[in-house]
């Protein structure tokens, strides 16, 4: 089966789905999932009610910066712990893009940020 399907059937209640293009950026809104490897985790941000930063390398070679909500009780999804992710760890991201190289997750109950390995 094909990625892009496999994507489609699998997450197709996200009311859209995208893979990480191998180039260029993602559209604002957008709904994408992506596998990669933890390259950098930043929480210092939620000591003032910002979003902590947590960059993948997706498998496609782009570094994506994942942004966590510090009022997770705002959030739709469920929350991730930032604080037991570390660089090398490999995971799996469903969230909605914002910026060509920046998603969030919160705002479906679909999202998350999960560590599949090390």
């Amino acid at each position: 089966m094909r990625p892009a399907l496999a994507c489609v059937l699998a997450l197709g209640l996200l009311g859209g789905c995208a893979v990480t293009p191998a180039g260029g950026g993602f559209t604002a809104g957008q709904q994408v999932a992506f596998d990669g490897r933890v390259a950098s985790v930043d929480t210092a941000p939620w000591a003032y009610d910002g979003n902590a930063v947590v960059v993948v390398r997706s498998d496609a070679g782009r570094d994506i910066r994942v942004q966590l909500p510090a009022r997770w009780n705002l959030c739709k999804a469920p929350s991730v712990d930032a604080q037991a992710l570390k660089a090398g760890d490999r995971v799996h991201v469903v969230a909605s893009a914002g910026e060509p190289d920046s998603v969030t997750v919160c705002e479906r109950a679909e999202h998350r940020l999960v560590r599949t390995g090390a």
